[in-house]
């Protein structure tokens, strides 16, 4: 990496990556605590996971300014796990996601992510922005009018002070202040540290505890693939949705392995397994950070704050940071999607709109994500499979039939070819001419096999021609009606 690359990525932006980097460690505290009472273990366990993922990431990541770590998505997978094994079995579990994620990166699966169409990537976005809203719904049920009036505050603190002045970042500001109102009026209202008890020492690198064999193996692998699956998937996800924020590249590859990295170092350190946090890197992104210093920020001020600033930090009240995550919820959605619906095709929407259905009835980011995958899949292949043209001529009064194909012939398109044959017709000898289209699986060699046989029962005379060399390597391997059709093309040629 060359000076100006570094300075780029670390040094660009100082200020509002160290500031932007201060919001997102105040609200990250929370959510790590949240996420250690979803899998089940000790708050420490989410809080030093967040700081070991946030920092590593920082150097080994491939977008800056995005935020990864303990997150609720992969604190599900692990529930049962900690359940049935304990937490030695979730930190081996960890380090095997860390490997597997670095392996992923090597064989290069961020490239997998030109599969996932724009419709998806906005279900997804829409998805997760309903979720985050959710997620704050439980701190404003049944709670006093001054929680209502706190996050009312801070909303207006959020969206107004930037008319005033955009020097340091609304959320911050609403944090300190509605702290400092909370302490000065003695409010009494629910705080971080109601949520659960802050560790008071820095982590220390530790072995998991247990034992190294087979069977260990086949309790942690099943789990470790589920979490390599979901972690990479929401990573890659966030890393889309924060180029497009930033109107900026990453490295997917490069993310992937740095996941692993993150993972790996984080296992060893008494951590449940993360990822990228889509509301976090939002928060991120809108507080002014871009660079790799406002993630690492977060991380070490994460740990400082819960270590050695925890009785201040347990005063922070759950309204501000409710309040904040209200900003990401609005922020995160796509409101331009609803004008969508009306103009984009229908097909399009169909994706969008079951992606947000599966991920938020699931509450399984991977699922909504792999149902819009398959969507987005199966209405290409049938748009694809309708551009097949098949033109008929006829030679000799008759005697000899020529069908032109045009287009691609593939599981979509297959009957369609077959049933533009008309076979019941006398026909002396019929040509296919496939010089303007391309076989593309074994069903499209089926199809020919199937047209060509039935043609030889009624006693007709067949040549096929001009199929290019990839068919013909498919044909020849795969076909049965002429093992040496391939031959006789290329002698043609």
């Amino acid at each position: 990496m060359s000076f100006q690359n570094i300075k780029q990525t670390w040094f660009a932006n100082v200020r509002n990556d160290v500031l932007a980097g201060l919001v997102v460690a105040l609200a990250l505290i929370p959510e790590a605590i949240a996420f250690s009472i979803i899998a089940g273990v000790d708050p420490k366990v989410g809080l030093y996971a967040s700081f070991s993922i946030a920092t590593i990431i920082a150097f080994a990541g491939g977008r800056p300014g995005m935020i990864s770590a303990a997150t609720g998505a992969m604190a599900l997978v692990i529930a049962s796990l900690v359940k049935d094994h304990g937490l030695q079995y979730l930190l081996a579990a960890t380090v095997l996601t860390g490997v597997l994620q670095v392996i992923a990166g090597w064989v290069q699966l961020g490239a997998l992510m030109r599969f996932v169409s724009r419709s998806v990537v906005t279900g997804f976005v829409n998805a997760l922005a309903i979720l985050i809203f959710m997620a704050q719904l439980p701190e404003l049920t049944n709670v006093g009018w001054q929680v209502y009036a706190m996050t009312a505050a801070g909303l207006v603190i959020i969206y107004g002070l930037p008319y005033i002045t955009k020097a340091v970042p609304s959320p911050l500001v609403t944090i300190v202040v509605l702290t400092g109102v909370s302490i000065y009026l003695g409010l009494g209202i629910r705080t971080v540290g109601d949520m659960g008890e802050l560790p008071d020492s820095l982590p220390v690198f530790l072995l998991p505890n247990i034992p190294l064999n087979w069977d260990t193996l086949l309790i942690i692998l099943p789990y470790s693939a589920t979490l390599m699956v979901v972690g990479l998937l929401e990573s890659l996800m966030t890393a889309t949705i924060v180029d497009d924020m930033t109107n900026t590249k990453s490295n997917k590859n490069r993310e992937c392995m740095g996941q692993g990295v993150a993972n790996i170092a984080t296992g060893f350190i008494g951590g449940m397994a993360g990822c990228a946090m889509i509301g976090q890197s939002v928060i991120n992104v809108k507080s002014g950070g871009r660079g790799r210093l406002s993630t690492l920020v977060a991380g070490v001020v994460l740990l400082i704050l819960v270590v050695f600033l925890g009785d201040w930090v347990k005063q922070i009240p759950m309204a501000a940071l409710v309040a904040v995550m209200i900003m990401v919820s609005i922020g995160t959605f796509n409101w331009g999607s609803f004008k969508n619906l009306r103009d984009h095709p229908k097909s399009s929407s169909v994706v969008m709109l079951a992606t947000v259905a599966v991920t938020v009835y699931t509450h399984d980011l991977a699922r909504g994500v792999l149902t819009g995958v398959l969507l987005s899949g199966f209405f290409f292949a049938h748009k694809i499979g309708q551009i097949l043209l098949i033109q008929t001529k006829t030679e000799d009064e008759g005697a000899t039939r020529t069908y032109e194909i045009y287009g691609q012939v593939f599981f979509a398109s297959a009957d369609r070819f077959i049933d533009a044959f008309d076979f019941d017709a006398a026909q002396g000898k019929v040509r296919i001419d496939l010089t303007h289209a391309h076989f593309w699986d074994i069903t499209a060699v089926s199809a020919l096999d199937k047209v060509v046989l039935k043609l030889r029962l009624k006693g007709t005379e067949v040549e096929v021609l001009g199929l290019n060399e990839a068919s013909t390597t498919l044909v020849d391997k795969f076909g049965v009606h002429d093992k040496n059709l391939a031959d006789s093309i290329l002698m043609g040629h």
